[in-house]
């Protein structure tokens, strides 16, 4: 609160806090994406934590087995003998890429989420601004009909007053608007 006093000071009423040069930034441009690895590893990491997969892999694993043992033994590759050797490179090949791909799925996904917390903090800000601004503006309205009446200002004084310079702008827009 400390730091929004020293904003404030130098702050005008005629525009909420927050807001300088908002519209006069120009837009940038959506570029293509050029993290086709990035993308590929995000997919590797949500396609392994699927009952999809792992039933895959699990049938993979036991036709493997079966065939092996229940095959002819000169269509076998992978001996029972030795307890499976070849399988057992195979999971250990797929596991040591499958890690560091979720690794980097995960960077990614923690480089985003980091985005979006500092654009709702942003949002956040400009909501305060714009609370404070909306709240100065009341008081500014409520002193002037004070001012004008010398009574107590109700809610209902104020609503008809803001109802009044309402109808007065909805009058005098269209006069202003034509050339």
């Amino acid at each position: 609160m400390m730091a929004r006093a020293s904003k404030s000071s130098k702050a005008t009423l005629e525009a909420p806090l927050g807001r300088s040069g908002v519209l006069t930034r120009t837009p940038r441009a959506p570029q293509p994406s050029r993290d086709r690895f990035g993308r590929f590893t995000e997919w590797v990491a949500r396609a392994m934590g699927t009952p999809t997969f792992l039933l895959i892999l699990s049938l993979f694993c036991v036709g493997w087995i079966l065939w092996n043992t229940l095959a002819p033994q000169e269509l076998r590759f992978d001996s029972q003998v030795y307890g499976f050797t070849v399988l057992t490179l195979v999971l250990s090949l797929q596991a040591s890429y499958a890690a560091p791909l979720i690794l980097l799925a995960q960077n990614r996904q923690d480089d985003r989420d980091r985005v979006q917390i500092e654009q709702d903090r942003q949002r956040s800000e400009r909501n305060l601004a714009d609370t404070e601004y909306l709240a100065r503006e009341i008081v500014a309205l409520r002193m002037a009909v004070s001012d004008v009446t010398d009574q107590l200002v109700t809610r209902d004084m104020l609503r008809q007053e803001l109802k009044a310079m309402l109808d007065q702008l909805d009058t005098r827009a269209p006069a202003s608007e034509s050339p």
